[in-house]
């Protein structure tokens, strides 16, 4: 009884902040606060949906982690998941409830224990959810404190309604490629194994796309149908809006040789041939290239071109590699963890390397790899977890490659 009078004002209080405080932002700021505060909870986020782009963006979160710039795919995770469908979830025990697939704090040394996530309904749809995680003494909710957050979310959602509030980008940007459900399945033994669950992305003209995910996520997979490498099982995939989900092998053969410059981390260089005629090579096939001697100079190998790879260290091979991309004047760059086999400071010359591709040449560049810290440099970050893209993050002010540390 005392618990539910304890509840019951705490209603009201949301209930004044929301109608009575001018500012809506405020407002639901101090109502996830109030929640936070009467759940004893760690974490509280207000997720809002970007019909444009079918994403949830934070709107408010209180937590010991930066969230903002991320956005989550509607349908994806329990936050997903509760705005598509507008039910309410309680998760007990994240270690064992199959619903669970993670949070975007996993990134953040958090570990979830426990979570509420209830949907904002206002009068005729759902536009978005309130995401409640882990009380402090690590005891599970009730359902008394689901209806308690079910209170907050209802009067949330009509305040929004009433005063408007707009989500999503101002900006509007250029899509290079679009990937729209893809998915990608493979026959084995018995079986058939699905590695990509319906991949939605859009990769937009001249901007840096890092791609971060545990090993089997589909990385490599989704950059392979991105490259023309390999076929999509079902969904679209489109070229500056161009459909190439079904290409002949000849339409294919041109995409990968005029379209799409490839970085390796074994390097792919030609052993019996120098530096300039790896990159020499290259240009010959394709129309309308860079001038190889002007390819290694904008990777600083101008004065390499007659060294075989045998004679370059493991950074000026990758280097070379990159200038044999560069060489093509592609429109998009695929790089596949170009930096594994290098050391720190090879690292980074390497990457100075693609950041001035990206800087000079309005490149697109999309690139793999185990290393977060790279992530910092990049434009947006794709986490992908489980064969979906889980997360993706707007990085306000990319960092230089020579800023980075690990």
């Amino acid at each position: 009884m005392e618990e539910s009078k304890r509840f019951a004002k705490a209603t009201w209080q949301i209930m004044e902040q929301l109608l009575e405080v001018e500012s809506l932002d405020e407002a639901l700021a101090g109502s996830l606060n109030t929640i936070l505060r009467e759940l004893n909870s760690e974490i509280g986020v207000i997720w809002l949906l970007d019909e444009k782009t079918n994403s949830l963006l934070p709107l408010f979160y209180s937590g010991p982690a930066d969230i903002s710039g991320i956005s989550i795919e509607n349908g994806v995770g329990i936050e997903g998941a509760v705005t598509k469908s507008g039910k309410s979830v309680i998760i007990e025990d994240a270690e064992t409830d199959p619903r669970f697939e993670g949070t975007v704090f996993d990134d953040h040394d958090v570990q979830t224990r426990t979570m509420l996530c209830v949907a904002l309904n206002d009068l005729t749809k759902t536009i978005g959810c309130v995401q409640i995680i882990n009380k402090r003494d690590h005891s599970p909710y009730d359902r008394e404190e689901l209806r308690l957050c079910e209170r907050m979310a209802s009067l949330a959602a009509i305040t929004i309604a009433e005063k408007g509030l707009l989500v999503g980008e101002a900006e509007e940007r250029e899509v290079l490629i679009s990937l729209q459900n893809v998915v990608k399945e493979f026959a084995v033994p018995g079986r058939v194994s699905r590695i990509l669950k319906g991949i939605n992305l859009n990769i937009y003209k001249g901007e840096f796309l890092v791609v971060l995910g545990e090993s089997g996520c589909g990385k490599s997979t989704m950059m392979n149908i991105i490259g023309g490498m390999d076929y999509l099982t079902d969904g679209k995939l489109l070229v500056e809006g161009v459909d190439y989900s079904h290409p002949t092998d000849a339409e294919l053969t041109l995409y990968r040789r005029n379209y799409i410059g490839f970085i390796f981390q074994s390097y792919n260089l030609m052993p019996n041939l120098s530096a300039l005629d790896n990159v020499r090579f290259i240009a010959e096939l394709c129309r309308d290239p860079m001038p190889p001697e002007e390819a290694l100079a904008r990777v600083g190998l101008g004065n390499k071109g007659g060294s075989f790879p045998s004679q370059m260290s493991g950074g000026q091979q990758q280097r070379v590699a990159i200038a044999r991309a560069l060489v093509k004047r592609p429109k998009l760059i695929l790089a596949d963890e170009p930096t594994a086999a290098l050391d720190y400071e090879t690292s980074i010359e390497v990457l100075s390397a693609i950041e001035e591709a990206v800087k000079k040449e309005n490149t697109t560049v999309v690139m793999i790899t185990h290393n977060p810290e790279i992530g910092k440099m990049a434009d947006r970050i794709v986490k992908l977890k489980n064969g979906r893209v889980f997360s993706i993050k707007h990085n306000a002010a990319p960092l230089k490659a020579t800023e980075l540390e690990w």
